[in-house]
């Protein structure tokens, strides 16, 4: 299980508040970083995004130190997502990305041409960075997909076929 991750973000407060929002918790600031804000949903498990500004790395520390934050300028965008549950439906979601002019727009994964393994609404934080966000429905449904033996039959039918490839 994930507890927390960091994500960066132009307008840190904003995007955690949004967060929070879908997550229905709260926006709290991040005390070790000035101008970073993390989004708690309340849960039991402590689940949370620490959203930084654009631009601050977590730098590999000197020897007994904790680690350290650093800056570098922001890429276009990143080779990372998450996937979110909340308590919300998949309306209430649309709803506050659109208010957020966030592209957000409702996808099934699988193999292209098949029906989906899973479904996952795809919210665009800063229209930069992908959240995949799912109802209480959609998180059974991928639950339902991701279980051991039906992760070892996926992987026995794609063993033959080409790797992928990045232009």
């Amino acid at each position: 299980m994930i507890h927390h991750v960091s994500i960066p973000a132009r307008e840190p407060r904003h995007v955690a508040e949004v967060l929070a929002e879908l997550m229905g918790g709260k926006c709290y600031p991040f005390g070790p970083l000035a101008g970073a804000f993390m989004a708690t949903s309340g849960d039991a498990h402590g689940s949370m995004i620490e959203v930084y500004p654009e631009g601050v790395t977590l730098d590999i520390p000197k020897d007994g130190d904790q680690v350290v934050f650093g800056e570098t300028p922001a890429p276009r965008s990143w080779p990372f997502h998450l996937l979110l549950s909340v308590p919300l439906a998949q309306e209430e979601i649309e709803r506050i990305g659109a208010r957020e002019g966030w592209r957000t727009k409702l996808f099934g994964r699988g193999i292209p041409g098949e029906k989906p393994f899973f479904h996952v609404i795809e919210v665009w934080i800063e229209n930069r960075l992908m959240v995949e966000v799912v109802t209480a429905s959609m998180a059974r449904e991928y639950e339902e997909c991701l279980t051991a033996a039906r992760l070892d039959a996926m992987t026995a039918r794609f063993q033959h076929r080409a790797p992928a490839t990045v232009d």
